[in-house]
């Protein structure tokens, strides 16, 4: 038995490697030549940082270059418009967040079809979201924060760091499961918007932990919740909205995908190498420097879970009635 577990561990392992993921037989050969990462952001973002970081192991891993290319603007659209009119050989893909793939049909024009301009990859990392509040606020639970938010006479407003991002929503999904209506101050992207809330301008944001958590840490915010279903690795302490009564489990999924018509083969191959760089040892742990853990799917997974969370988020757009102006 002992020489059983010995040899299941080396073999998984060996399943780790560049040569196992040959092995497997998911197009062999790819890649016989670099590779294009869009990422549908600016650089120097969390997302951003994430597809580096995966570049660099999977650059290391086949002998190609994996390359990023920011393509910025318009909610992240250029970006994903940009792949879906790219070749569909498996030499251009996107590291971009579920939520604004999931949301943008609701709330955009878009010059693409959502539903059948892409292949999903599958899931690669994810990031939760935390409830913050500015450090002199007399609140000091999630509890005490509602109940404040509910009184006749409050004034109490939310900072968003951009109508129809994904923290916009996350927020308004929280105040709905609370019972709470609330004005929102309105905020270029999310680090003005996080010091609107420690200059005290809004009374509370909620952000990605990367965002907040140096902050959090050093005591110039408040954490009140943590957006995972169970404590995160990432921010243990902190409470999640489950356990303080709230149904609010969110996060800023990464995803990998694909120009629509990519080979299965590739798409599988692709996969492998993206949930071996993503749960390597070493890239685990730069991973959480940016607070964010490798969550993978498999591609045949793709299709229910991204038609769940476009349901999701539909639903909110429609029930708080969020306009993209």
């Amino acid at each position: 038995m002992m020489h059983r577990r010995v040899l299941g561990a080396a073999t998984l392992g060996l399943l780790s490697t560049p040569l196992a993921l040959r092995a497997q037989g998911s197009a062999p050969s790819y890649p016989t030549s670099n590779v294009t990462i869009v990422v549908p952001w600016a650089a120097g973002g969390s997302t951003d940082a994430v597809a580096r970081i995966l570049a660099e192991r999977l650059s290391r891993d086949t002998g190609r270059g994996f390359v990023v290319d920011n393509r910025a603007g318009a909610n992240g659209t250029i970006g994903f418009s940009s792949v879906a009119r790219a070749r569909p050989d498996g030499y251009t893909v996107l590291v971009g967040t579920v939520s604004t793939y999931a949301m943008a049909p609701h709330l955009l024009p878009l010059p693409y079809d959502n539903d059948r301009a892409f292949a999903g990859i599958g899931l690669i990392a994810s990031q939760p979201m935390i409830l913050c509040v500015p450090k002199n606020s007399p609140h000091k639970t999630l509890a005490e924060w509602v109940a404040a938010a509910k009184r006749p006479d409050n004034r109490m407003v939310y900072a968003n760091s951009g109508t129809g991002s994904s923290t916009h929503l996350a927020t308004e999904l929280f105040l709905s499961a609370a019972g709470v209506t609330m004005t929102d101050v309105g905020y270029r992207a999310g680090a003005p918007a996080v010091q609107g809330t420690m200059a005290n301008e809004a009374q509370m944001i909620i952000q990605a932990a990367s965002g907040v958590l140096p902050l959090i840490q050093s005591g110039d915010l408040r954490a009140l919740a943590i957006s995972s279903a169970d404590r995160s690795s990432v921010a243990p302490d902190i409470p999640t909205f489950k356990e303080q009564g709230f149904d609010v489990v969110v996060a800023e999924h990464i995803a990998v995908l694909a120009p629509a018509g990519t080979p299965e083969p590739i798409l599988r191959r692709l996969n492998e190498l993206f949930v071996a760089a993503a749960t390597a040892p070493d890239t685990r742990e730069r991973l959480a420097a940016l607070a964010t853990v490798p969550e993978t799917m498999r591609p045949e997974e793709w299709n229910a879970y991204n038609t769940a969370e476009n349901a999701k988020w539909r639903e909110v757009i429609r029930a708080r009635n969020i306009r993209v102006q």
